[in-house]
């Protein structure tokens, strides 16, 4: 317990004194300083810890490194930030943008985690790292779904136009399904056992989550509709998610669906009921997800940010950093444009290579991705595993700090040209 309320001191110490400084001084997207600073500190307390063993130093390096972020992010809050970032979409929307969404979720994913590891494979053979190709393919599906609490939570900041920020964010939301189908089949072409096929994966983890996420969900919301208590009302929602997660969790599907199609059915049926007449004050609810949101998304980001702790003293890490943040790009690119090419007219006046250029460089990654690369240890060599998380990590930190920061001068590039 007291080890536990350590690390809980230290996270929200960091989440509160750097939202403060970024807010008086350096004035960036919170999420963006929250990483960068805990990077720019997490190094500095390597340092004083390794290099003049400065006791209480050592002491806070050693609770930051217990943190378990896979078990954090998988089995704690990622279920919670999925609802949260969902439960105000809006259904109509998605289904005008349902087929370039569906394209990009599926398509692009899979065409990126190919992509990726094949340049990633051609790398290895020509620096010997002895990496073999389904090990690049798995590597390839854990970096190629963008992340849906990075799109949700940094890019609806940049005003990007209402369509367009959409399909972003709903291309976020539900290509988890098919980046976890991806690293299940590949992941089990690794360590010899039989995955099922990419086909019969994605039905487990798609089309089982999306069943428990709609039952549980409409089940839960009837109680929720008639109870006019609003501390019930945000209790019944926390057991709907948590209903579902568990569930998929036991059956074999995709919890991470499941919550998203759990956030989105809550939208549905209350604004189903305002257009029946029974409008349902939420603003307690509204308020509550939006609070716990942004604090789990403050902790996660900070935890990221200090986990570089641990990349940092990684072999060869600068060499593979560039390497894969490059291979990335290339891939993200590479697959959003033929995707693209099969979606018809695109909203906001886009043409093809606007969009796929808007896209690739709107494709943050996250959390997920570090808890995938994470799971691998017990798969991979420990030299292999070291250059997978240390990759994935790379390719987070760029993505949504380089990316992050710079995403309004690019948005704003690309309006200028299509003007």
């Amino acid at each position: 317990m007291e080890q536990f309320l350590v690390i809980v001191v230290i996270l929200l110490l960091f989440v509160v004194v750097l939202g403060y400084f970024n807010e008086r001084v350096t004035k960036f997207t919170y999420e963006i300083a929250l990483m960068l600073f805990s990077v720019i500190i997490g190094l500095g307390c390597l340092i004083l810890g390794d290099f003049f063993h400065v006791e209480p130093v050592e002491k806070i390096v050693e609770s930051i490194e217990s943190i378990d972020l896979e078990a954090f992010l998988m089995e704690g809050v990622l279920c919670f930030m999925l609802f949260a970032g969902s439960c105000h979409m809006k259904l109509l929307n998605f289904k005008k943008h349902a087929k370039i969404i569906s394209l990009l979720a599926i398509g692009a994913t899979l065409l990126g985690a190919v992509f990726y590891g094949l340049l990633f494979y051609g790398a290895s053979l020509v620096l010997g790292l002895g990496i073999s190709l389904p090990m690049c393919l798995m590597f390839g599906s854990i970096t190629a779904p963008t992340d849906p609490i990075a799109a949700t939570s940094i890019l609806k900041k940049f005003n990007l136009p209402k369509q367009i920020g959409f399909i972003i964010e709903g291309e976020s939301l539900l290509n988890d399904g098919v980046g976890v189908a991806l690293f299940v089949c590949f992941s089990s072409i690794v360590t010899a056992e039989e995955g099922g096929g990419f086909f019969a994966v994605m039905f487990r983890e798609l089309f089982g989550a999306v069943a428990v996420g709609l039952v549980v969900s409409f089940i839960c919301f009837q109680l929720f509709k008639k109870t006019e208590d609003a501390p019930r009302r945000i209790y019944t929602s926390l057991l709907a998610v948590s209903v579902s997660y568990a569930a998929c969790e036991y059956f074999g599907f995709s919890g991470a669906i499941a919550s998203v199609v759990c956030g989105v059915m809550f939208s549905a049926q209350r604004n189903l009921e305002a257009n029946k007449g029974n409008e349902i004050e939420l603003e307690e609810f509204d308020t509550f997800w939006d609070i716990l949101d942004n604090l789990l998304n403050s902790v996660l980001y900070v935890l990221l940010g200090l986990s570089f702790l641990h990349v940092l003293q990684m072999p060869k890490v600068l060499l593979m950093s560039v390497l894969v943040i490059i291979f990335n790009l290339i891939g993200r690119f590479g697959s959003v444009g033929i995707s693209s090419l099969f979606a018809g007219k695109l909203p906001d006046g886009y043409d093809k290579l606007s969009f796929t250029k808007l896209l690739t460089w709107g494709g943050l990654r996250g959390g997920l991705c570090v808890a995938l690369a994470m799971s691998t240890q017990s798969m991979l060599p420990e030299e292999i595993y070291n250059i997978v998380l240390g990759g994935t990590y790379a390719i987070v930190f760029f993505t949504t700090v380089v990316q992050g920061m710079t995403m309004t001068k690019v948005y704003r590039r690309i309006e200028a040209k299509l003007k």
